[in-house]
């Protein structure tokens, strides 16, 4: 693998390649710990370790890399766009002009990545209004850094300065998706998943660093290292894994040439609906806590979500979590696969699965095979994501160094850059890294 990785290297084309993602993830990350226009940045380091404890906002800061509390320029992160993606594939099913634009190809597509876009940047602003409303009013810091405090993290609290501010966070996000398009384009990988990537492995060595010298010391760290290891090996197991659907396409004539006669199959992975399951159960499941952080903290129904909602160890957060996962791993897989789509296609052009009938029968198989195959996948995605949480409360480990989701991500972003790299080099004719 080492050699294949200077091989890389040494071939001019792919060098470049690397060595610009490269340069876009430095930038990434210096954008990161660049302070916001107005924002204190020593009280702001005070604030976040007087609330270390506050996993109100702990997603959304995983996948910033931590510049959500440190409100920097880059706080928003990659987040408002995969919101606004996810929001588009969703109105698919309701608008049908979109679900239009999605069938008529690369127009149609650039089109919706447009739409995508804009809504990106309405989503940043609110998303940055929230974020300096909520750091001004001591609600994101757990009442460090209200404004007239001992410690305020906005040190000039005039309205030209929190508009700047607002202008600034909204422009670091149209920033970030500018970088992440530029990798696509020009780099290795897919831009956005990468960003992601480098966010949460940047904050897993100060994580497990915390366990090894505050939760437990060396034992617990080698416990939860060996744990890591074991869900990776799992998750690549599964996330490689397939069900083939074997798929026969008849001999036709055209002129004097004859097509067809092909045999070939349709990959459907145990997992198809990704990561985007787990985070769409913890966004949700985040909702009830921010709420209740603008509530009366003495009223029944805030004590109530702060105690089932607050905690990711609560029975009832961990049930609440599985149902939503399993709820929106099938949900996503219909509308990423349509069944009828796929028969319709495979019966224009001489398809057919042996054994099966072209057309409506052939579409019942397939959505009988996705039902079994998301079935096992749900499960898979519900273990991977409380196994973590289960396993630290049993440690005693209060600050839970990683999850899941990260997990998740962090494989299956790595699986797919891996696989784009050997691919290049083996059309160079060189040996690839995955044997």
């Amino acid at each position: 693998m080492l050699r294949a990785f200077a091989q890389a290297f040494r071939t001019p084309d792919l060098r470049r390649k690397l060595l610009f993602t490269m340069g876009i993830i430095v930038i990434f990350r210096i954008g990161s710990f660049l302070p916001t226009p107005g924002v204190n940045y020593a009280n702001v380091q005070t604030c976040v370790s007087a609330s270390a404890d506050n996993d109100v906002l702990g997603l959304i800061n995983l996948f910033s890399g931590g510049a959500l509390l440190q409100l920097s320029v880059f706080a928003l992160g990659i987040m408002p766009y995969i919101t606004a993606s996810i929001i588009v594939q969703l109105l698919r099913v309701v608008i049908p002009h979109f679900e239009a634009l999605h069938k008529e190809g690369q127009a149609g597509t650039a089109k919706l990545t447009q739409y995508t876009r804009y809504l990106t940047i309405f989503l940043a602003i609110l998303q940055a209004t929230t974020i300096i409303t909520t750091a001004r009013t001591g609600v994101l810091f757990g009442g460090c850094g209200e404004a007239g405090g001992t410690i305020p993290v906005i040190s000039d609290d005039s309205p030209v300065t929190i508009v700047l501010a607002i202008l600034t966070m909204t422009a670091g996000t149209g920033l970030v998706m500018w970088l992440a398009e530029l990798i696509t384009e020009r780099g290795v990988g897919n831009g956005m998943s990468l960003l992601i990537f480098i966010s949460i492995a940047a904050s897993f060595p100060a994580a497990l660093w915390t366990v090894a010298n505050a939760q437990g010391g060396f034992m617990t760290f080698l416990l939860v290292v060996l744990l890591a290891l074991l869900l990776i090996a799992v998750v690549v197991f599964v996330e490689q894994s397939q069900r083939r659907i074997p798929v026969q396409y008849a001999k036709r004539m055209v002129g004097r040439r004859v097509y067809g006669g092909t045999s070939t199959y349709i990959p459907i992975k145990i997992n198809m609906a990704g990561v985007i399951p787990v985070i769409f159960a913890s966004s949700i499941l985040m909702l009830p806590t921010l709420l209740a952080q603008f509530g009366d903290q003495n009223a029944g129904w805030v004590q109530w979500i702060l105690r089932h909602f607050a905690t990711p160890a609560s029975p009832f957060y961990l049930i609440t979590f599985a149902l939503l996962i399993l709820f929106f791993a099938f949900f996503y897989t219909s509308i990423t696969f349509n069944p009828d789509e796929v028969a319709d296609n495979m019966k224009r052009y001489g398809g057919f699965v042996p054994g099966i009938r072209a057309g409506r029968p052939t579409a019942e198989y397939l959505r009988y095979v996705i039902i079994r195959v998301t079935s096992a996948g749900s499960i898979y995605l519900v273990l991977v994501a409380l196994i973590p949480t289960l396993a630290f409360v049993l440690l005693g480990i209060s600050n839970i160094p990683f999850g899941g989701t990260s997990l998740l991500i962090i494989v299956g972003v790595g699986l797919e850059t891996v696989k784009q790299i050997d691919s290049q080099l083996q059309q160079r004719h060189y040996e690839g890294i995955l044997k």
